[in-house]
């Protein structure tokens, strides 16, 4: 196991050093002048030629990137160009908001695919089983933005219930009012992914349904739903874990939308105005730290399979 973990670990670093390459050439491409935008628009070439050095934008390619990585090493995501404060600092500061909202997200999601996506198997034969797929194959096609306009149209405009907008100034020291800020950004994240998890476990339950081992059970005295619980879903439950880790991604993406329709101050938010201004280090920073986010929950699943399917421990 140690030594699984260290390579896994060792494919980790690999991942996070191909996409700090990728990152930092595909900004280089991106049109627009950083100094030309700090400089002014009156500025003259000499001026914005002097920022361009100040900055250290002057230097070759090969050079700004190993001050980057060098500064990585340190811990150290560099300092933003635009403001001058760290990129790391602002990434903790959004993250209190991001992560809630992805954790609220992926939640929403577990309580929508998993239970439902079993019901839907199990009544296959059912006008309920069949009802619940046509609602999560609409559903599942459903652009996010789209669900998040009708949920505001319903919960916040019709109903009142909760807000539409906006994030509490307090932040979570108003744990109550952060948290009301959050339920219909989640929501709307977490029934669509959780509508494309809802096909995936319909599909993996039916499956195990057909397995020898269920039909034994099953033969022995067993309900077929008892057979299911009892030998068929950890045998699903492990596709369904490495489903989770792609769903990941999934949330990440949704969240950069949603707080853009929410204006909710989160790293997706930050992010899109900061490719706007062409803040090239913190632009950095934060796709860094996105792309490590999902490479380790990638490196998690890993070993959650090894440790919970004993094939692979015995392959080894």
């Amino acid at each position: 196991m140690i030594r699984y973990t260290l390579t896994r670990l060792g494919l980790l670093v690999l991942g996070l050093a191909v996409a700090s390459v990728l990152i930092f050439l595909s900004l280089r491409v991106l049109p627009g002048d950083v100094a030309q935008l700090i400089a002014g628009a009156e500025a003259t070439p000499a001026q914005i030629a002097a920022v361009r050095a100040s900055l250290g934008l002057d230097v070759p390619l090969w050079s700004q990137y190993g001050d980057w990585i060098g500064g990585l090493s340190r811990g150290d995501l560099g300092t933003s160009l635009v403001t001058g404060t760290s990129v790391a600092a602002e990434l903790a500061d959004k993250a209190r908001v991001t992560v809630p909202l992805a954790a609220m997200s992926l939640t929403v999601a577990l309580l929508v695919g998993i239970p439902f996506g079993v019901l839907s198997a199990l009544g296959r034969h059912r006008a309920s089983g069949t009802a619940v797929s046509v609602v999560a194959q609409a559903l599942a096609a459903v652009p996010v933005v789209w669900a998040g306009l009708m949920l505001v149209v319903v919960f916040s405009v019709w109903l009142g219930w909760l807000p539409p907008q906006g994030f509490p100034r307090a932040g979570w020291d108003d744990p109550a009012a952060a948290f009301r800020a959050l339920v219909l950004p989640a929501v709307t994240i977490g029934v669509v992914e959780g509508a494309m998890l809802l096909r995936f476990v319909r599909s993996a339950t039916l499956q195990a349904l057909g397995q020898d081992y269920v039909r034994t059970a099953a033969a022995k005295g067993l309900t077929r739903t008892r057979a299911l619980l009892s030998h068929g879903l950890p045998n699903v439950g492990l596709s369904i874990i490495t489903v989770l880790g792609l769903q990941v991604a999934g949330v990440i993406v949704g969240a950069v939308i949603i707080e853009q329709l929410f204006t909710l101050p989160g790293i997706g938010r930050m992010l899109v105005g900061d490719v706007a201004s062409r803040d090239l280090p913190k632009v950095q920073g934060e796709l860094l730290a996105l792309t490590g986010f999902v490479l380790f929950v990638g490196f998690l699943v890993d070993l959650v399979h090894r440790l919970v399917d004993p094939r692979q421990r015995e392959a080894a």
